[in-house]
Order: structure tokens, then sequence, then C-alpha cells
């Protein structure tokens, strides 16, 4: 079994190859720990130094690291402020705007969407609570993650209680049909959200997006360097007087360029209209 000041040497080691800070794994280092002493056993190595070695001597193994190394933290409605400045302040906003535009339709981007929570919490907030206002607008959600795995829960959308302990009593009872203890979310909740597989260390799907959600991604885990590449990318990729949202205890490298903070959420960034 590996010490904790062996683990915090080894995530010191290895976290910068992989793009990755170490700050950002401080709190959930125990995690990672669990999963690598599972992948040590399997390999039928003695310890973490072996690991080490084998890592030094196999560049294949540098992906599964990467697999271990993944946080899919994640559940129904997280951070209420958010989605309450969504429902309240931001998808409103977007479709007055949506609804002058030809397509009338709303687009947006779940940057590390794990297993589909946070897509499907934005559908069910606009289907649920908005929709009926805005009858000549529609949304499309583009949620994408680097874990197949966890776009292969997010496809079934099914869930345990423990995922809703945030979503607000309405929503669960009108977004999913419940089997003993299994949540499924409404098929018409799902239709609007189009899962992929993206690595953001390496793009950022095209868009002209009107909301995008980072949060607890990007600039929580990822190195200096690629946060920047991210933010530029981002950035590109957000519609004038788009939104972007951030974790609430995260920061935006491209801040105080083109990118506003809004006064509105201390996570929730504007990017300013194209004036001519």
């Amino acid at each position: 079994m590996m010490s904790d000041r062996e683990l915090c040497e080894f995530l010191q080691w290895c976290l910068p190859k992989l793009r990755l800070r170490w700050p950002g794994f401080r709190k959930v280092r125990r995690t990672v720990r669990k999963r690598l002493n599972r992948r040590i056993r399997d390999l039928g190595l003695e310890n973490l130094a072996a690991y080490r070695r084998m890592l030094e001597a196999d560049p294949a193994e540098w992906s599964m690291l990467d697999t271990i190394c993944r946080i899919p933290i994640s559940r129904f409605y997280r951070d209420k402020q958010t989605y309450d400045f969504l429902a309240s302040k931001i998808l409103p906003n977007c479709a007055v705007h949506a609804c002058q535009r030809d397509h009338r339709l709303i687009k947006i981007l779940s940057a590390g969407c794990a297993s589909g929570e946070e897509p499907y919490s934005v559908s069910l907030i606009w289907h649920l609570r908005l929709a009926k206002d805005y009858p000549d607008c529609a949304i499309n959600i583009l949620a994408v993650d680097v874990d197949e795995e966890m776009l292969g829960r997010a496809r079934t959308a099914c869930y345990s209680p423990g995922a809703f302990k945030d979503l607000p009593a309405d929503l669960l009872a009108r977004g999913f049909q419940r089997t003993d203890d299994t949540y499924c979310l409404r098929v018409e909740f799902q239709d609007c959200v189009d899962l992929q597989l993206v690595d953001l260390r390496e793009t950022v799907p095209d868009g002209a997006f009107d909301i995008i959600l980072c949060r607890n991604t990007a600039f929580t885990y990822f190195d200096k360097a690629t946060q920047a590449l991210v933010s530029s990318n981002l950035d590109a990729a957000l519609r004038p007087g788009g939104y972007l949202i951030i974790g609430a205890h995260e920061t935006f490298p491209g801040e105080g360029q083109k990118i506003l903070r809004l006064n509105g959420g201390s996570q929730v960034l504007r990017k300013p209209n194209i004036r001519r």
C-alpha cells in the first residue's frame, strides 16, 4: 500500500506529462490512489515504484494512467446558484436573441459532461420551466467528454438516487421514470442532447455557441499552458454576447481580454457583442 507521500511525489512527477496540474488533484488524490492500487494489482507489480519504472519503459501505459487520473464528479443541478441563474437570466436572454435569428435555436456546449448530469439538467430547465414562454425557440446541447465509459452512461441516462440530491423535486418527478432505485430520464428530454467523445486538451468543437459550460474540468485539472489553449478555443467557439460558465472556484485565463466577468454570478462570464 502506497503512502500519501509516495502518492504525492508520484503525481507531481506524472501529472505534467499528461498536461495536468498537481494543485487540482490535492483534494481528490485518494480517488486516484484507489485506482492506482487496483492497476498495480492487476499488473502484478510490487509497488508504486515498480509502476513508475513500467511507465518509463512502456509509453503505451500512459494512456491507462490518463484514464486513472480522470475525476468525473457530477450530479444533477450541481451548484444550485448556477442553474438558478441559467433559468432566470441566461436562458431567457438567449431565447430572446435566438428568436430574432432565422434558425431560432439556442446552441449550448457542455464541455466535460461526465455521465450527462449537466446537459440533462439544462434540458430539464428549458423544457419544464421555460419552453412554454418561448414556443418558437428550441435548444441544442452538444455534450462532450474524454471518457467513453462516462458517455456510455450518459447515453443510457439512468441514475441512482444519489445523483439527485440537488435537483428540484418537480424536475425529478416530471423528468424521470422510476424503476425500483433507478431513475431513467424520459426520452423527450434526451432528444436535444448530442453526446460526443472529445478531449478538450486537443480541441473544442466549432460552435457559435450561445452558452458554454466548462465547469470543474479544464480550469481545475489542466496545466497552465493547456488552460490557455482551452480558453482561446472556448473564446473562439462562443458567439459574441454569449455566456461562458466556469466552476465557482476557477479562474478563466482569458479574462480581461475578450470575455468580461458579470456581477450576476461569480463564475458566469459574457463575451462582448461586436460593435461596428
